[in-house]
């Protein structure tokens, strides 16, 4: 009997990558959306185009499936928990809840990351939320055996979009124009924290791996890759690939976070990015041994900046981020000229 897995979503940057590892590994497939991306799913993937909110039309088209593994990537809230609880309690035999390395303690006592560091953010609701949401799962399993597994992602990406500290809300594009364009581009704090980036298709190899494992289940695990890079190095790593001077302007997290309010830096960098973080995935390789880092930053680096350039539509002007970019770089130029005298 081949294996079948119902995903949520699935076409994300972290569950595309998934989704085509599963159809390659010989899983039977099944997806769950509203049909976007349809057209880049391998051909054997089944698609039941619903909205996951609507329990009785989603009840109505499962019918009777089951499957050996149900993963979610829409759960940010506890509604949002206790809906798949409602939806898929009794339906699976391992339900894969992906929560988030931001839900650990910030800020952080060590540097180095294990399933064991606490779990509390006081800087991000969204990172609230999630550590609610491993909360319920795990009373859940404690109490009733609901067979999850609870995935910890860090900063993962894919080939649409160059992984950044400070952004707008197009996403990262701006970056790039900027860097292409000559001008400074502004890096969180000193830029000397650690950071770890993870290329999605390294990701699904760890995911893809705890997936029908019964030594997952009640479990928590981090998925990251191995290499740390501070913020300065994958900005330099960015402006190599691109094949132009990186022209970093260094500001402070807390004043970002007071003249950015509309972009949520509180939480995004106090709350994450602006805390060193090093990941030990000891605990998920003694499960997935063949876990390992294929895409180094720099390799990743370009497959993003080549992909990017010769898409246009990932090409998402942001004026509104970019004049405030330079207002902030003037605001800093005037206040260090008034203090020197």
């Amino acid at each position: 009997m081949g294996r079948r897995a119902l995903i949520v979503g699935g076409t994300g940057t972290i569950s595309m990558a998934i989704t085509k590892k599963l159809v390659k590994d010989g899983w039977e497939v099944y997806l769950l959306n509203r049909g976007n991306r349809s057209s880049e799913l391998p051909e054997d993937v089944k698609v039941i185009q619903a909205d996951v909110n609507d329990e009785a039309d989603v009840l109505t088209k499962l019918g009777d499936l089951t499957f050996d593994t149900v993963s979610d990537f829409t759960i940010f809230t506890l509604a949002h928990a206790e809906r798949d609880y409602r939806l898929f309690n009794g339906r699976t035999k391992q339900f894969l809840y992906t929560s988030s390395a931001s839900a650990y303690h910030k800020p952080a006592a060590s540097y180095i990351l294990t399933e064991g560091t606490t779990l509390a953010n006081p800087y991000w609701e969204y990172s609230r939320n999630k550590i609610i949401c491993e909360e319920f799962y795990m009373r859940k399993y404690r109490e009733e055996g609901f067979p999850i597994t609870i995935i910890r992602p860090s900063h993962t990406y894919d080939e649409r979009s160059i992984p950044v500290g400070v952004h707008g809300k197009n996403g990262s594009w701006q970056i790039i124009k900027r860097m292409l364009e000559g001008k400074p581009v502004i890096i969180q704090g000193d830029g000397t924290s650690l950071w770890t980036l993870t290329f999605n298709t390294d990701f699904a190899i760890g995911y893809t791996g705890l997936m029908g494992n019964r030594h997952a289940i009640g479990e928590a695990f981090q998925i990251t890759c191995d290499e740390t890079l501070t913020w300065n190095q994958i900005y330099q790593t960015i402006a190599d690939a691109l094949g132009v001077e990186l022209h970093a302007y260094h500001v402070a997290s807390d004043f970002l976070s007071e003249v950015g309010k509309q972009y949520d830096f509180w939480g995004s960098l106090v709350g994450d990015k602006s805390s060193s973080a090093v990941f030990d995935n000891s605990k998920l390789k003694r499960l997935v041994p063949e876990f390992t880092t294929h895409v180094p930053f720099h390799t990743g680096a370009k497959i993003v900046v080549e992909y990017v350039l010769s898409h246009p539509e990932r090409q998402k002007d942001d004026p509104e981020f970019d004049a405030w970019c330079d207002r902030v770089i003037a605001a800093q130029e005037k206040a260090k000229a008034e203090v020197l005298g």
